[in-house]
């Protein structure tokens, strides 16, 4: 594992601090629907701060494209920083790196904390902009931590162009755990090694797949990407969803983990229906083949009941992606039942992706996981071996 400053190797006192946090919760309006991701940040943002450190806080929200989006703006995350940090001075900048910022940022004193407005309101945020990155320097020029995974492997201007600009640079306290359960947990996991992987494309997870099949002992495909794999394999799919162009991966894959030694499990059965829309007429198929017509939305109960002895058996396992169209009731029963299994493993349990997490949400079981990641396309690429780019500026020197 690479060697990264902390912030609690470094003198904290009056520094002009930088922190790059990932902020994008999901909002109604201006009401926000899940609090984690500022709840995650807290205790970074409170170590900061108990050390006197002047902090400019940078996040994006949404994909606003360079343009100013209002129903994007950050500014309700800055009333929700207000409450969950009472005695607190939070300020906020109506812009990123613009005469509000700098002004704002000039003005902060020790122990106080200044949110920018969304930095992907920043054309060049999204283009790893030199010219954005140096306009943001001076707001904060003494310190830069990073803290946001859910961002580290985009090198966007904030999170690769920035840091590469200064001499000190740390991660935060979720950045460090991030990387102590898949880095370090998963790196060397305890035996047998289980991993659960479901969501719509293979396409989406073909480096991951790649990689865990020559890691786990065992895998388990779920969700549509399942359907892939199954005509990889010859056996009829109905109408079920299927990328046909990773057919020839899905089989790749298959024989990779077969030369292993790796156990690759796929649905033996099935919950089906003529279209996402026919939730009344979803009925178990119990058989590995989809008749024609139907489609497969969920895993059955039967392989719902033997990935979750799966997991029971296992030492380590990590699940990301769900096993269906859980959103939806009538196909939400082999998601849920997985997730109760990783809450009653005895195992190190890791969930990774944000469906996954909601999932886990959804059975009521979140507090039972060993550790739940903030970072999707993060975590994957991590998972895989790539070398994030918001990590990548970290590694001391």
């Amino acid at each position: 594992m690479k060697e990264y400053l902390s912030i609690r190797d470094i003198d904290l006192k009056g520094k002009r601090t930088f922190l790059r946090l990932d902020l994008n919760v999901p909002l109604s309006g201006k009401e926000i629907r899940d609090d984690t991701r500022i709840q995650y940040a807290l205790p970074t943002i409170n170590f900061l701060l108990d050390r006197g450190a002047r902090v400019v806080a940078c996040s994006h929200l949404g994909r606003p494209k360079g343009q100013v989006v209002p129903a994007m703006s950050l500014a309700p995350v800055a009333e929700a920083l207000g409450r969950f940090l009472p005695g607190r001075v939070i300020h906020f900048s109506s812009d990123a790196a613009g005469p509000d910022a700098s002004a704002s940022a000039a003005a902060l004193k020790p122990g106080e904390l200044l949110l920018l407005e969304n930095v992907r309101f920043e054309p060049g945020e999204t283009k790893g902009d030199q010219e954005l990155a140096a306009r943001l320097r001076p707001l904060a020029p003494d310190i830069y931590v990073n803290d946001a995974f859910g961002a580290a492997h985009r090198p966007h201007a904030s999170v690769f162009a920035l840091p590469s600009m200064y001499e000190n640079v740390a991660m935060g306290f979720l950045l460090e755990k991030e990387l102590s359960y898949l880095v370090g947990r998963l790196g060397s996991p305890e035996r047998p090694y289980l991993a659960l992987l479901g969501g719509a494309k293979v396409s989406d997870k073909v480096p991951v797949l790649k990689a865990l099949s020559k890691k786990v002992d065992a895998l388990c495909i779920g969700g549509a990407m399942a359907y892939t794999f199954l005509a990889a394999k010859g056996i009829p799919t109905g109408s079920s969803r299927i990328e046909k162009e990773q057919i020839g991966v899905a089989k790749t894959i298959i024989e990779e983990a077969a030369s292993s030694g790796v156990l690759l499990s796929l649905p033996g059965d099935h919950v089906a229906a003529r279209s996402i829309d026919d939730e009344a007429g979803a009925r178990p198929v119990p058989s590995q083949a989809i008749p024609e017509g139907m489609m497969g939305f969920d895993i059955g109960p039967i392989t719902a009941q033997t990935y979750g002895a799966a997991v029971s058996r296992a030492k380590t396992v990590l699940w990301n992606g769900p096993m269906g169209v859980f959103e939806r009731p009538a196909f939400s029963a082999g998601t849920l039942a997985v997730a109760r299994a990783l809450a009653d493993a005895t195992g190190l349990t890791v969930v990774g992706g944000g469906d996954s997490v909601a999932a886990v949400k959804a059975a009521g079981v979140e507090a039972r996981i060993s550790h739940i990641s903030t970072g999707g396309g993060a975590s994957l690429e991590l998972l895989a071996g790539l070398e994030l780019p918001g990590l990548k500026v970290l590694t001391r020197k």
